[in-house]
C-alpha cells in the first residue's frame, strides 16, 4: 500500500523547516515536532503528513463510532484532531457557548505523503499511487530556502471575559466547590481578534521558537489552522500499553538561575499545586481503568517537575495495559476529554464549566495526533495554541487554570496571563 524509503539527513533542524515550508502548498497539512525534548515515550523527532487521499469530518453525533469504522477499515496512518466538544458524544452534555471558529468537531485524514524524522534519518512513506513523485519531492524539499518573516500588521487582541467578571466567575466556581458539587475544575477564558489576517506559518515558527515544547503542531485543513505549542501528552498507545501524562501546576521561569531554581522548588512543594495534580492523576487513573486489564493501572511518576521555555510544570505519568476486548478508539472514548482540562468529578465539572465559560472550547483542550496502521496512536492536549479561521478572519487562543478550594481568584487570573504570554507575544 505504501512505498517506504530511508534517507540520511545532514542537518535535521534545517530539514524540518524545509519540510514545513514545502508542505504549505497542500490543502491538508500536519507538522509535529518534539523539539528534541527528552521524552522516553517519543516515537520520532518530527512527523509531517500532507495531502488527504481519504478523510473523515463530522460533528459530535456518533463521532467515536464513525472514527472507529474509519480507522478499522483504512488500516493506514491517520492524522487529525478530536475537539473538546466530542464530550457530548460520550456523555449527555451540551455546548451552547459562542463559537467564532466554526471548526468541525472531528477531522482525520489518510495522507498520501508522510515523512518521519528520527535523528539523522528520514523515513518517507508514499501511497503507491504517487510514489513516482517521491524523488522529485525530496529534491524540492532540499531546495527550500528558509523562510523570511513577513511584516504582518499587529492583531488587536480582545479578552472575552474582563478581569472583574473573571474574578466573579471563579468565586461562583468556589461556591460550587464549597457546596460539594465538585473538587476541582479547569476554568478557561478566550482571547480573540476579529477581521484579523495573519500568516499562520510565520506565527507558528515564532511560537515554536519561543516555546520549544515536546508536542508542537502546525495543522491546516484548508482554511482552518492550529498553531500549537503544547507541552502535554493526552494519551499514547504502544501495543497494549497506554500512557497518559496530565499537567497540573505551573510556575514562572526566570533568567536568573537562582530565582529560577527557587520558582521550581516552590512549585514542587506547593500544597495547592500538588493537591491539584494528585486529584487529576486520580481522575486519569479512573478513566484508564475503564479499559484496563485488571490491576494494571499504575502511577509511574507523581508530581514530577519539568521545565519548558516559558514555565515550569508539574506532570504525572499514569500507565495501564489495554484489555484485549477494547480497540484503539475505545481507549480514547473512555478517557476523553483529558482530565487535566475538565476536573473532578468529571461530568459535574464539565457541566459547571459550560455554565460559567463564555466560549465554546472547540479544538482548544481537545487533542491532535495520529493513528499508525496497527492501531497504535499518540495524542497531545491542545493548550498554548492559536486557532485561526482564515475565511472568517477570526483568531482565538484560550487559557485556563485549575480551581480548587484553595484557589485565590486573583492568583488564578495571573496564572492565565502567564500561560497566555507566548501566544500574545506572537500575535502582537
Amino acid at each position: 500500500m505504501r512505498t517506504s524509503i530511508h534517507k540520511p539527513i545532514s542537518n535535521p533542524k534545517l530539514f524540518k523547516k524545509q519540510l514545513l515550508i514545502w508542505s504549505q502548498q497542500f490543502r491538508e497539512v500536519i507538522f509535529m515536532d518534539s523539539n528534541d525534548y527528552p521524552d522516553q515515550h517519543s516515537s520520532f523527532d518530527c512527523a509531517v503528513a500532507v495531502d488527504a487521499f481519504t478523510s473523515i469530518k463530522t460533528d459530535f453525533h456518533n463521532a467515536f463510532e464513525d472514527l472507529k469504522q474509519y480507522q478499522q477499515t483504512t488500516k493506514d496512518w491517520l492524522f487529525g484532531y478530536l475537539s473538546y466538544d466530542l464530550k457530548n458524544d460520550v456523555e449527555n452534555l451540551e455546548s451552547n457557548n459562542f463559537d467564532g471558529l466554526h471548526f468541525p468537531d472531528l477531522f482525520f485524514f489518510q495522507p498520501k505523503k508522510i515523512f518521519l524524522l528520527r535523528g539523522n534519518e528520514v523515513e518517507i512513506q508514499y501511497l503507491n499511487m504517487c510514489d513516482d513523485e517521491l524523488k522529485a519531492d525530496f529534491n524540492e524539499i532540499n531546495l527550500q530556502t528558509t523562510h523570511a518573516e513577513l511584516q504582518a500588521p499587529s492583531v488587536e487582541i480582545k479578552q472575552r471575559i474582563p478581569k472583574e467578571k473573571y474574578l466573579e466567575k471563579v468565586s461562583k466556581m468556589l461556591t460550587h466547590i464549597h457546596q460539594g458539587d465538585l473538587y476541582e475544575a479547569n476554568f478557561c477564558m478566550e482571547f480573540y481578534a476579529e477581521n484579523a489576517t495573519i500568516n499562520p506559518l510565520d506565527k507558528f515558527l515564532k511560537l515554536n521558537e519561543i516555546s520549544q515544547p515536546p508536542f508542537a503542531v502546525f495543522f491546516k485543513n484548508n482554511k482552518h489552522f492550529l498553531l500549537s505549542a503544547s507541552p502535554e501528552r493526552y494519551l499514547k498507545k504502544e501495543g497494549q500499553l497506554l500512557v497518559s501524562q496530565p499537567i497540573k501546576g505551573t510556575s514562572k521561569r526566570f533568567l536568573d538561575p537562582i530565582k529560577d531554581e527557587e520558582s521550581k522548588n516552590k512549585l514542587a512543594s506547593d500544597p495547592k499545586e500538588r493537591s491539584e495534580n494528585i486529584m487529576i492523576t486520580d481522575l486519569v487513573r479512573n478513566d484508564l481503568s475503564h479499559t484496563a486489564q485488571k490491576g494494571s493501572v499504575q502511577v509511574t511518576e507523581l508530581c514530577a517537575i519539568y521545565s519548558f521555555m516559558q514555565v515550569h510544570q508539574m506532570i504525572s505519568t499514569v500507565t495501564s495495559r489495554l484489555d484485549y476486548q477494547y480497540g484503539a478508539v475505545d481507549a480514547i472514548k473512555k478517557s476523553f476529554p483529558m482530565g487535566s482540562m475538565t476536573g473532578a468529578p468529571k461530568i459535574s465539572a464539565m457541566n459547571i464549566i459550560e455554565e460559567l465559560e463564555e466560549t465554546k472550547r472547540a479544538l482548544y483542550s481537545g487533542a491532535v495526533g495520529y493513528f499508525k496502521p496497527d492501531g497504535d496512536f499518540d495524542f497531545n492536549v491542545v493548550i498554548r495554541s492559536i486557532l485561526y479561521n482564515q475565511e472568517k478572519q477570526y483568531v482565538s487562543y484560550s487559557v485556563g487554570s485549575a480551581i480548587t478550594s484553595l484557589s485565590i481568584p486573583e492568583n488564578e487570573y495571573e496564572e492565565c496571563l502567564l500561560k497566555a504570554k507566548a501566544m500574545h507575544e506572537v500575535l502582537q
